[in-house]
């Protein structure tokens, strides 16, 4: 046919999003099912069969039919009803996935039998941590719970000193005795860290080599390939979670590439990492670690994609799908990237509560807060929402599927921000009588309120809840979200980003075309990359740079090989160097860049001015005049950035994601399908609001608040008195009006209706 079509594939907790482009034309294609939670892979495969078979229909001139449980699946999103056709499964060449699986498996512990073979005398050290208290003034302070209890932590006598000299050399007998112990504990996994590795691995290679011929089909980790940086507690904690997954990661990728390979598809498979980069699945299963923020780092690269071609660099990402929300600072056109990220935190927004993961990741915060979220009153009459989900099954009550528990999405519904008609297309109709008494049930009657003021408190807790996160992720980074457009997508990120941009008092929102799989577009968007670090402490003024050079030298030779077996032609590789650095004596430290090319003394001076321009713009100071530590040397090693151009969806060939529905029109007006009530305080309720047809709005578009905007996979709410426009790049441009205030939504009627004192209802409308 002659296209070359890549796919991208996001498994949520509620939905699964594909999105199929081919890169000659620049033509894509949506599809949004539901997730299959025993099983992901199953939605995976029955996503990208609907999405193909669109393509198909579309590649070959044969529109769909409108109306679409027979053509584009069954009611409730699930497996489609026909299989693509040859021609698109063959011209199908990559499939890019992201997974929430890795995080699942260390939140609900479902791993292996793992466990931990360490130096003499530092058994205990995996759980001792860092001896740090994250709450001072909590006397009855959990810690997070080591992966490897304290039974199946082992010690062999040797040591490594800090210089990478040998104090005392490995017993080989020894650790082949140990070999036993660990057949008779039944362990499935093994994780090696001795201390001082980073700097000489020998040891750890030694015993790996070891313990691999005597323990076979026991998964095994070195800490010296999963984390090789100095902090034996990290990088501890890092092999350990790494190894604990490793089986569980393999058998998912194997089923993955086993539906493929039942489609039909001759597709190869890509992961990808937690810093944005795209991964064999080689790579996957050896370091699953490295997936722990796969999905979500997915969003904020299409964030970043589209800020660039937009000409806004810096914005402030904001995915809301059916169970989570997202939010990342993009600078400079990329996302900003962390060294290192907490998972299975004892309190979620508590730094320090969590098992600490070495690994680049992009830096954004999630919180429990999606369409699926369950409302609940507590014990102080508040009203509180998440960060539990219904999840897909049985999803929220309008769902119609069992649920009765309120949610984000019952009263967003019962609002009038969602069309029971119109859910997914109209695949998936909502039951507003479901989502109604559960709203009564569970929120309005406990708190003496009407279902409409439930639904509003629910709606407007759910959005503090986003906006202080989303504030606080932004005020530890220096950052003021007030000079920042809000860019918005997934599934219920639209709904939502009018209240929360009040609440930021930010002035410009962005919601892309297609925004209920916008992150999608992430994965195409993203090169293959590969990332290293090497420690190795020195005082600035007093480094050695012929071996810092051979150090980079070193990882920059790794990952070109890795890239050249990945298919990436010499000439396309670049490479980003940082370096960790610090003051003198401090604890942490900040990422600086390094200069390409080879290192001379003469360098010393440009890295000081790069680590004096960081500091300054983190802690709006010049930093004091002593002497600066470099810590770590690391190597971003990437092949080039794919040219992502989706197709505009005035070509001839129809709306970009397979819409069967009429082409776009000139003005504004010619795109509204009909009115309807939605809820809005500043007009005193439910006010008879346009609904527009995103599919017939083109570029140059203009109109007012309040406003709905439907597409297939989401809805766009546009409060009173904004002013929304369609861009070149057809993303929906919101201006609010300056000076708006927060709604307050009915806070008379809760009085009169005798709520009480400090009800969650009454406290969540005000101010």
């Amino acid at each position: 046919m002659g296209e070359r079509l890549r796919a991208g594939v996001d498994v949520g907790g509620t939905f699964t999003d594909v999105l199929v482009v081919d890169d000659r034309s620049g033509a894509f294609w949506v599809g949004k099912t539901l997730t299959t939670p025993d099983d992901p892979s199953v939605g995976v495969r029955a996503g990208l069969a609907e999405v193909l078979a669109l393509a198909e229909s579309q590649l070959a001139g044969r529109r769909p039919a409108e109306g679409g449980p027979d053509e584009r699946g069954g009611s409730d999103g699930g497996t489609p009803q026909r299989a693509p056709a040859g021609n698109a499964l063959a011209a199908l060449e990559t499939v890019i996935h992201g997974t929430t699986l890795v995080t699942n498996a260390l939140l609900e512990r479902k791993g292996d039998r793992t466990a931990l073979v360490t130096t003499r005398g530092f058994r205990d050290a995996v759980e001792i941590a860092r001896e740090h208290r994250y709450d001072m003034y909590d006397i009855f302070l959990d810690l997070p719970r080591p992966i490897a209890p304290r039974h199946l932590r082992f010690e062999v006598d040797e040591r490594m000193l800090a210089d990478g000299t040998v104090h005392r050399a490995v017993d080989g007998a020894a650790v082949r005795a140990l070999a036993g112990r660990l057949r008779e504990a039944g362990v499935a996994a093994v994780a090696v860290c001795f201390l001082h590795s980073y700097r000489n691995p020998a040891h750890e290679r030694q015993v790996g080599a070891i313990l691999t011929g005597e323990l076979p089909g026991v998964r095994l980790s070195l800490s010296c390939d999963v984390s090789g940086e100095i902090r034996e507690y990290e990088r501890t904690s890092t092999t350990l979670a790494n190894v604990y997954v490793q089986r569980i990661t393999e058998q998912y990728l194997d089923r993955i590439q086993e539906e493929l390979a039942g489609l039909g598809s001759p597709a190869a498979l890509l992961v990808m990492l937690s810093s944005g980069g795209l991964a064999t699945v080689e790579t996957a299963r050896r370091f699953p670690v490295r997936l722990i923020e796969s999905g979500p780092a997915a969003g904020a690269l299409a964030a970043a994609h589209a800020g660039r071609r937009c000409g806004r660099p810096d914005l402030l990402s904001f995915d809301m799908g059916g169970t989570t929300a997202k939010a990342c600072i993009i600078e400079g056109g990329q996302p900003l990237v962390a060294d290192e990220l907490e998972v299975d935190r004892v309190y979620r927004f508590k730094r320090g509560s969590g098992l600490p993961i070495r690994a680049p990741a992009i830096d954004l915060i999630e919180i429990g807060a999606g369409g699926g979220s369950i409302a609940r009153v507590d014990a102080l009459g508040l009203v509180k929402v998440g960060p539990d989900s219904a999840g897909a099954r049985p999803g929220p009550a309008c769902y119609g599927q069992g649920g009765d528990a309120p949610t984000v999405t019952d009263a967003d519904l019962l609002l009038g921000y969602l069309d029971a008609g119109f859910f997914l297309g109209g695949r998936m109709r909502l039951d507003a009588g479901a989502a109604e008494r559960a709203v009564a049930e569970g929120i309005a009657r406990p708190l003496n309120l009407g279902v409409v003021e439930a639904a509003w408190a629910i709606h407007q807790v759910v959005n503090e809840h986003m906006a202080g996160a989303a504030r606080m992720h932004a005020v530890e980074r220096g950052k003021d979200l007030r000079a920042l457009p809000l860019f918005a997508f997934g599934g219920a990120g639209p709904v939502h980003v009018y209240r929360v941009a009040t609440i930021l008092g930010v002035g410009e929102i962005l919601c892309p075309f297609a925004a209920g799989v916008g992150s999608t577009v992430g994965f195409l968007a993203a090169p293959l990359a590969f990332d290293f670090v090497r420690s190795d402490y020195t005082l600035l003024d007093r480094a050695d740079w012929a071996a810092v050079d051979a150090r980079y030298a070193e990882m920059e030779d790794e990952g070109r090989r890795l890239l050249l077996t990945a298919g990436v032609a010499p000439e396309d590789v670049t490479v980003r160097r940082t370096a960790d650095m610090r003051l003198f004596g401090q604890a942490h430290q900040i990422a600086v860049p390094i200069p390409q090319g080879r290192l001379r003394p003469e360098h010393g001076a440009v890295v000081l001015a790069s680590f004096e321009m960081v500091y300054r713009s983190l802690y709006k100071r010049t930093p004091p005049g002593v002497p600066i530590e470099a810590i770590s040397w690391r190597a971003v090693v990437s092949g080039p950035s794919p040219a992502l151009d989706l197709r505009d969806a005035d070509s001839p060939e129809g709306p970009g994601p397979g819409w069967p529905g009429p082409p776009a029109v000139a003005g504004a007006s010619g795109a509204i399908k009909g009115e309807r009530p939605v809820y809005a305080p500043e007009t005193g309720g439910f006010t008879p609001t346009p609904v527009y047809d995103r599919y017939r709005l083109r570029p140059g578009a203009l109109f007012t608040g309040p406003a709905v905007v439907e597409e297939r996979e989401s809805t766009v709410v546009v409060g009173p008195g904004a002013t929304a426009h369609i861009d070149a790049f057809r993303n929906l441009v919101i201006i609010r009006p300056a000076g708006a205030a927060r709604a307050r939504g009915p806070a008379p009627e809760v009085e009169d209706r005798g709520a009480p004192a400090g009800s969650g209802a009454a406290s969540s409308l005000e101010p």
